[in-house]
């Protein structure tokens, strides 16, 4: 319902409720109502004034001729004929729950589903330079047949965004190869609990490069995430230093790749997706001539012989599936983390830790000892903490 009401250049009250508005000479007041006409009959619309009225829209402007009477347009439906506000708001809130929930089931399961069959692939195939170059080969490749098939929006990326994105990309490449050869050489569990102490390397990178400060909670948030993460690597049944320093420059390479998409990407209008996007595709064109240079094709061909003798057209699957999940579930914490907020952000990833941990430990029989659990338990705990404290 369409309310019209001209009046002197006196502002009106409104209410909402069974009248619009009162004054005490009510002569002046023009009131003219606009309806919808139901049938031929050019009837006189009549408003109802005992059921309540909400206020939608209320717009002000003035004549084409200056006079002194302003038009004052009041937009309004019955209660009875819509949902109340209140109702609205609060559906609204419980979809976004919802569409949260969604972003982090997705995220944590296919997640998992990476590092089983990226576990699997790197037993039967121990090169982990081209099995990260095939990951980011692939989500290169699904995103250009996405924008092709205009299935999503290609991104406007100009120049200087590619040249913004180039320290980003090269910190990216680091972290995913040095998190692969640990992985290649150590149990799926003991790198994620080494990568769990990430927080650590933020705060003194943060405080001894860029001279950022930090309440005392945070740094004593680290106690527990140094002292768990060292309590599981001096416990661990099947240490090895490769995989454990792979683990370690991961973690430092990505704060840095973390600190320069904090400085150089503000003010970008890029979505979540596509910044992943061409950051695969930066990352590949980096990583491929070291690649290269590091295995090369003879060793990658004598591999590829040896992994299908031993288990058969599997590894093909196991392979194309360790590169499609390990875009699926990176593009899909990109996108989360244009719904949640930073605190929201860190929680979720400490529970996809534990679910990692758990699952790889009950997938591959990874034999713990109690210790070695205990240290676990107490660096992501610790990593929980410090989420709390840095907000």
């Amino acid at each position: 319902m369409i309310c019209s009401i001209k009046q002197s250049t006196m502002t009106p009250t409104i209410n909402g409720s069974d009248t619009i508005f009162r004054r005490k000479n009510m002569s002046a007041i023009q009131r003219s109502l606009i309806l919808p006409s139901l049938n031929a009959n050019k009837s006189k619309p009549v408003l109802s004034m005992s059921k309540p009225l909400h206020v939608s829209k209320v717009e002000s402007f003035a004549l084409s001729k200056p006079q002194k009477r302003t038009l004052i347009t009041c937009k309004a439906y019955e209660a009875d004929r819509s949902e109340p506000i209140e109702a609205s708001e609060v559906k609204s809130e419980a979809a976004k729950r919802v569409k949260i929930g969604i972003y982090f089931a997705t995220w944590w399961a296919l997640n998992v589903v990476f590092n089983i069959y990226n576990k699997k692939v790197l037993n039967a195939f121990p090169y982990p330079w081209l099995t990260s170059t095939l990951s980011l080969a692939c989500g290169s490749l699904m995103m250009m047949i996405s924008w092709a098939t205009r299935i999503a929006e290609a991104p406007n990326a100009d120049l200087e965004f590619w040249k913004t994105l180039f320290p980003v990309a090269v910190a990216h490449t680091i972290g995913h190869v040095a998190a692969t050869v640990s992985m290649s050489k150590v149990a799926v569990s003991f790198t994620h609990i080494i990568k769990s102490g990430e927080p650590a390397f933020s705060v003194l990178v943060s405080r001894f490069l860029l001279g950022e400060t930090f309440p005392p909670s945070v740094y004593m948030s680290l106690v527990p995430i140094i002292g768990g993460c060292a309590l599981a690597a001096v416990t661990e049944l099947n240490f090895n230093m490769i995989g454990f320093m792979g683990a370690m420059i991961s973690n430092l390479a990505f704060v840095f790749r973390n600190i320069f998409s904090k400085k150089g990407m503000k003010g970008k209008s890029v979505s979540g997706m596509n910044y992943y996007a061409c950051l695969s595709m930066l990352s590949l064109l980096i990583l491929t001539p070291f690649a290269i240079a590091v295995e090369g094709p003879q060793m990658w061909a004598a591999g590829w012989q040896t992994a299908l003798s031993q288990i058969g057209p599997n590894f093909i699957w196991w392979l194309a599936a360790q590169s499609v999940f390990y875009h699926l579930y990176n593009q899909v914490s990109y996108m989360s983390l244009n719904e949640i907020s930073p605190l929201t952000f860190s929680i979720g990833n400490t529970m996809k830790r534990i679910s990692v941990i758990v699952s790889s430990i009950i997938i591959f029989h990874t034999p713990v000892q109690p210790i070695n659990a205990l240290g676990a338990a107490i660096a992501i705990l610790g990593t929980f903490l410090y989420s709390q404290a840095k907000q």
